[in-house]
């Protein structure tokens, strides 16, 4: 009788995470398979799994499961994906001031089409504290959101509840945009790099403290410009040849050059004089960048380990971040207190603030030096098994309004009456700008 040769099922392939982004004190990742997972802070609905828990680990967003998503991108509270295949952009959390854009202020705790950009081909998406921008890929731009000092780019200052286009770029195709708190960045397909919004660090580029309520064009000392970022209110950009460039607030060393010195116009970073610089990204007051090697440094303000090279003090100049087996890095995203970064061996760390759970590791610790997100990576000792929210997709399925719920920034404690110290609130954060939390 013929032997019959046993075979078992080969394993299936491990995950990869494509894309990651980290917002206010919530993170979300797309994996292979359009699979969309988000965690941290959900009180605002930003998580899209239908309640206001704060999650610890990586969850699967359940109700994007059918819709074929390519990026994601988070706000501070709010979160927006886009499908190719469906040509549709969705958004959820937060909706005040209408940065969702579905042409009312209600939040939204699973995510919804956005039919104003329905059957618009995007090819960026970019979000900041309670704006967002897109970019067609013909290179228009659609605004919405907040606009209290022109961040909209649309000659007004008033808020605007669906997107629109951003008339100042007819005939001017767009590359790139990028979000900060108040302010907005684009770079042209020739390069040229303009600015628009709050201004009054220098955050424009445009060599003044004003505020711009239309797109303006910035004067750099280079060929052209390739990549741009936002921080909360610095701005970072990176040159056809590689070279970093920062400008804006550095009260806490962000721009990197030194010192603590604000600039009102694009400034090289001198300390990568030697290196390509070939991925940035902004925090709400510290800044990472990627060389073409592979290496990631970071600066700025360090209070919660959010820099990540292992202690909690502020850096005015760049320091290299170190993972573990000196595994090179493919991909980092500054969220406002936290960082995550994506390795070229498929593995995801995260460091920094950790109150809500947004490093995904299960804790709510702060952590000041890369740990490993287990779930989301090939070296996790659990299996990268990744839980369910287990709602039904795109059902509409909304929460009762917290309006009525506010409280200061979040992470931040309000300051004592008479104590002579503020240094725990920001004074020129607008009194309008407070944050609802669970009560």
């Amino acid at each position: 009788m013929q032997e019959v040769e046993a075979t078992t099922a080969s394993p299936p392939p491990p995950r990869r995470v494509l894309l990651i982004s980290a917002g206010g004190s919530h993170s979300v990742a797309l994996i292979s398979g359009n699979v969309v997972c988000s965690w941290g802070r959900g009180e605002d609905g930003q998580l899209g799994h239908g309640d206001t828990d704060d999650r610890l680990l990586p969850t699967q967003l359940s109700a994007l499961d059918a819709q074929q998503i390519v990026s994601v991108v988070c706000g501070a509270d709010h979160t927006l994906a886009y499908s190719e295949s469906k040509v549709e952009v969705y958004s959820w959390g937060w909706g005040d001031f209408g940065r969702l854009g579905h042409g009312n202020s209600s939040d939204l705790f699973i995510p919804q089409p956005i039919r104003a950009l329905q059957g618009l081909r995007i090819k960026q998406i970019a979000c900041g504290d309670s704006h967002c921008l897109a970019v067609t890929m013909e290179g228009e731009v659609q605004s919405w959101g907040r606009n209290q000092n022109g961040q909209l780019g649309l000659g007004t200052t008033e808020d605007s509840l669906v997107p629109q286009k951003i008339q100042t770029f007819q005939g001017v195709p767009i590359k790139m945009v990028a979000a900060g708190a108040e302010h907005s960045v684009a770079i042209t397909e020739n390069g040229e790099l303009y600015g628009w919004g709050w201004g009054r660090y220098g955050n424009l580029g445009l060599g003044d403290r004003n505020d711009r309520c239309i797109p303006e064009k910035v004067s750099v000392d280079c060929d052209k410009m390739v990549l741009v970022a936002c921080g909360w209110r610095h701005t970072i950009s990176v040159s056809s040849s590689g070279e970093l460039y920062t400008y804006g607030w550095s009260k806490y060393g962000q721009l990197g050059h030194g010192d603590c010195k604000d600039h009102l116009v694009p400034h090289k970073l001198q300390a990568f004089s030697d290196k390509l610089i070939c991925q940035v990204s902004g925090g709400w007051r510290h800044t990472m960048a990627l060389t073409t090697g592979g290496q990631l440094y970071g600066w700025g303000w360090n209070k919660f380990g959010q820099v990540g090279v292992g202690d909690n003090v502020d850096r005015c100049s760049p320091v290299q971040v170190k993972f573990p087996h000196d595994q090179k890095v493919a991909q980092i995203s500054c969220g406002w207190r936290h960082t995550i970064a994506v390795t070229e061996k498929d593995n995801v760390y995260s460091w920094g603030r950790g109150t809500n759970g947004q490093l995904g590791i299960g804790d709510t610790i702060d952590w000041n030096y890369p740990k490993i997100i287990e779930a989301l990576s090939v070296d996790g000792s659990c299996g990268q098994h990744i839980e369910s929210s287990n709602t039904d997709q795109l059902s509409g399925k909304t929460l009762a309004s917290l309006a009525e719920r506010y409280a200061v920034v979040p992470d931040e404690a309000a300051p004592v009456a008479n104590s002579g110290s503020l240094d725990r609130l920001d004074l020129s954060v607008p009194e309008s700008d407070v944050k609802r939390i669970r009560v």
